[in-house]
């Protein structure tokens, strides 16, 4: 049984830091893109940052772009989001993802086929 499990959200003031991460079992993903979409009431899910298998290519929301920095350890199954400067519109719960099988990366969430159970961040002013 394939499992994301996400970790490392909670409650932060604004200009904070948070790591979060993302552990895969019961497969291996380092062929394949994995990312972080996020999910705020009343929103359509959005994306976050994404990676392919790789490193090689990364995407970042407009929004994220200079304050957050995806990764990847294949090694460890593993992938990371790192976010310097928090602000209260970070505030959603973060869903890990993965792709099923090797494809270009995609930003869209169509194109990702495991899901985690989500991580709430949330950033008070």
């Amino acid at each position: 049984q394939v499992q994301l499990v996400e970790s490392g959200g909670g409650v932060v003031q604004a200009g904070a830091s948070l790591r979060l991460s993302c552990v895969a079992s019961g497969r291996t993903f380092s062929s394949n893109a994995m990312g972080w979409f996020r999910l705020t009431p009343g929103k359509e899910r959005e994306m976050v940052a994404t990676i392919s298998w790789n490193s090689g290519r990364i995407y970042y929301a407009d929004s994220v772009k200079g304050r957050f920095t995806i990764s990847r350890d294949n090694a460890k199954n593993t992938v990371y989001l790192q976010m310097n400067s928090l602000k209260p519109e970070d505030t959603a719960v973060y869903y890990c993802t993965a792709t099923s099988a090797w494809r270009v990366l995609s930003t869209s969430s169509n194109d990702y086929d495991y899901w985690g159970q989500g991580t709430q961040v949330t950033v008070s002013s």
